[in-house]
């Protein structure tokens, strides 16, 4: 009687915990309300703000240089008030801010979501430093800046990577490698993730124990040497929950008290959310929060089961990545849209580098002021980086190398399904639970029974799946262009998606390996996002106006693969297979807008086996009346291309005149935009097109056979 008191006393203790950890956290949010309410009234105006910088700094795929202010001030250009809320500011790449800095900036602001951490995003056309970094920042601010100076200096790959792996500065990665390092499960290694902070505790443990340091002097010097890297890799919000979390993790390892760990972990979660909330919505602290309780509660138990069947150190070896990829798996799933095939390959091979490239990188940064020294450190660095780089290069080019899922709670359920059958299989604590492995054994053999299917379906007999009398192909590649033209076996590509793995997939499906003509209407990330996709498998390339150096070094990389580069203009001719194309928009050496939607390339194409067509990119109405006027569009149209996916902002009376049989949209499932809009579709209908969309129907072909259009649709029938 007194064992079952004291378990019902136990778990009202953990419900009461439970409950005041809830209103903690609740009451810490509820706190910051007033404050992000008032940032974000400001959305869609031009604002100043004057602040703290609270991150360091990172590019995005804009070209600006992001990272969190802590606002004291906001309010009209020349009006600031008093405020107190978190805003992310995206500022020139040439005005960077060190952190601890108080800045003020200048721009047009936008509101965030509910959930996000910063209340407010300011997209700042003027920036300068109001009082510069002082005191520890400063000199960590300096020896970061000596560090990433001397890697600069050092042969790619591994020169733009190492700087990350040491100190957490991801701005020299090279955005082919940042999308590898995705690809192959190894981006926690080019940021601080608590795969550094893990790295700097176990080092520093070893390393005292190895100069006879007790278990508790191991533990204070562990902790200390990880909070001097912190203040090292700037300590904002991210780098903190890493830290502690891959310090308990380590520790409760390192100690021989995994059980202990776990409470100590869910301690370190709920103090982690008290002092900072919004951390929650935020995919990084969940994955801290599941990779930390693997390598606690479940890696152990795989070492164990590894341990059957190898030596013990190659299974401890196997089992860190292992566990951590099962129980992040589901997590990754929720949210986004490809799951890494090759993450554990990749992990192993870059396992003994990474610890190396980290330690070494550290001990270069603190010898900068001893030159000579510190350039041998970073040129010992170098070579682990290097290797780093390489395996994510390689194994990201794996056929098969990720798998493109709708991110949700389905997609979640079953990668934690498999997940849970793989953890069965492998752990030794299974052996006597029959039906338990049996069910687990199922599931797999249905999985690998699915993917050796779709692997042949999608590899081999690609080809095989599609019908062979398309000419105009819309894939199915999310929200973005990526359409097909085919004449007489020759190839013309309008846009590539967003990803280069859609791409890349309905490329096989479709049986193609060159592309003759690549038309790049504008450089939106959901127009270009998948050159790499056919990098080197281009012949000639019309492009719309360049804004950015991102842009210009896309076609170079294109150039260098054997493309000839154009700029496109209305005249333009040209002829593909028996069809034949025009470029009826942008004018030349237009002025009218600036480079982007409304510059967009359009481009009729017709004849031979092709019927007339006219893809619109993603003009606005505005400029399609343009359109309209200058390219004097007449007649019929089989096909067209609606511009925009659909968006609201269409001329009606431009869809009029075109009379278009079939309209495609180009269009991602369930996307942010609402696209396409209801009014758009109501106007297509009005002309009495037949609308096709990716979103429902998948990939779209249409042909021509006997001056009949053929319809096919890989979802439903059109």
């Amino acid at each position: 009687m007194l064992r079952r008191a004291d378990r019902a006393a136990s778990r009202a203790a953990l419900v009461v915990v439970m409950l005041a950890a809830v209103a903690a956290v609740s009451l810490a949010a509820m706190s910051s309300l007033p404050g992000r309410e008032g940032a974000a009234s400001w959305d869609g105006r031009v604002v100043e703000a004057t602040g703290e910088v609270t991150s360091s700094a990172s590019i995005g795929r804009d070209g600006r240089l992001w990272m969190e202010v802590q606002v004291t001030g906001l309010g009209s250009p020349g009006a600031v008030r008093a405020a107190s809320a978190p805003v992310r500011i995206g500022i020139d790449p040439a005005d960077g801010f060190d952190l601890g800095a108080t800045v003020s900036v200048t721009g047009e602001a936008e509101a965030t979501e509910p959930g996000e951490r910063a209340a407010l995003v300011v997209f700042a056309s003027t920036a300068s430093v109001e009082t510069p970094a002082s005191g520890v920042f400063a000199v960590a601010a300096d020896v970061r800046s000596a560090f990433i100076a001397r890697s600069s200096r050092l042969p790619e790959p591994g020169a733009g990577l190492l700087p990350g792996l040491a100190v957490g500065d991801t701005r020299a990665v090279p955005a082919e490698l940042n999308d590898d390092m995705r690809t192959s499960g190894l981006s926690h290694l080019t940021a601080v993730s608590g795969a550094n902070c893990a790295i700097v505790v176990g080092a520093a443990f070893w390393l005292a124990g190895l100069c006879g340091a007790g278990r508790v002097l191991r533990v204070i010097s562990a902790a200390l040497v990880l909070a001097g890297f912190v203040v090292l890799v700037t300590p904002e919000p991210s780098v903190i929950r890493a830290a502690v979390m891959a310090g308990v993790t380590m520790l409760s390892l390192l100690l021989g008290r995994p059980s202990a760990g776990a409470g100590m972990l869910a301690l370190s979660a709920v103090g982690i959310l008290i002092a900072d909330p919004w951390l929650a919505s935020t995919p990084g602290f969940a994955l801290s929060v599941a990779a930390s309780g693997a390598l606690i509660m479940l890696a152990p138990a795989l070492t164990r089961g590894l341990g059957r069947w190898m030596p013990q150190p190659l299974a401890l070896a196997i089992a860190v990545p292992t566990a951590a990829q099962l129980v992040c798996g589901p997590v990754i799933a929720l949210f986004a849209e490809q799951q890494s095939m090759v993450g554990l390959v990749a992990n192993l091979l870059a396992a003994p580098a990474a610890p190396i490239a980290t330690i070494i990188g550290l001990l270069a940064c603190l010898a900068a002021p001893v030159p000579a020294v510190a350039d041998l450190l970073a040129a010992s660095a170098w070579l682990p980086a290097a290797w780093i780089a390489e395996t994510a290069t390689i194994t990201a080019r794996l056929p098969f190398a990720q798998l493109v899922m709708q991110p949700g709670i389905p997609s979640a359920f079953l990668v934690a399904l498999v997940s849970a059958a793989i953890g069965v299989v492998l752990v030794d604590g299974f052996r006597r639970r029959a039906i338990i492995r049996v069910g687990a054994g199922a599931v797999l053999a249905v999985v690998l029974a699915l993917g050796g299917a779709h692997v042949v379906l999608s590899g081999p007999l690609a080809s095989e799946t599609s019908p062979d009398g398309w000419s105009i192909a819309a894939c199915d590649i999310g929200q973005g262009d990526a359409l097909l033209i085919r004449s007489e076996g020759r190839i013309a590509l309008i846009d590539t998606g967003p990803d280069p793995e859609p791409l890349a997939a309905c490329l096989r499906a479709l049986g193609i390996d060159h592309i003759d003509l690549l038309v790049l209407t504008h450089f939106d990330l959901d127009h270009v996002g998948g050159v790499e996709a056919i990098q080197g498998r281009v012949g000639s390339i019309l492009h719309g106006p360049t804004a950015e150096e991102g842009d210009e070094r896309m076609l170079q990389r294109l150039a260098d693969g054997g493309a000839t580069v154009s700029p496109a203009w209305a005249g333009q001719r040209g002829e593909l297979g028996a069809a034949s194309w025009q470029v009826l928009w942008p004018q030349r050496r237009s002025t009218a807008f600036p480079p982007g939607n409304d510059l967009s390339v359009v481009l009729e194409v017709g004849g031979g086996d092709v019927p007339r067509s006219l893809f619109l990119g993603d003009l606005s109405a505005e400029g399609q009346r343009m359109l309209e006027r200058t390219a004097h569009i007449r007649g019929r149209y089989a096909v067209v291309k609606v511009a925009h996916h659909g968006s609201a902002d269409q001329d009606a009376q431009l869809y009029a005149d075109l009379h278009p049989l079939v309209a495609l949209f180009s269009v991602g499932v369930d996307n942010d935009y609402g696209h396409p809009r209801e009014e758009t579709l109501a106007s297509l209908a009005h002309t009495g097109a037949r609308v096709l969309r990716t979103d429902r129907q998948g990939r779209l072909l249409v042909g021509l056979h006997d001056g009949e259009l053929q319809l096919w649709t890989e979802k439903q029938p059109p």
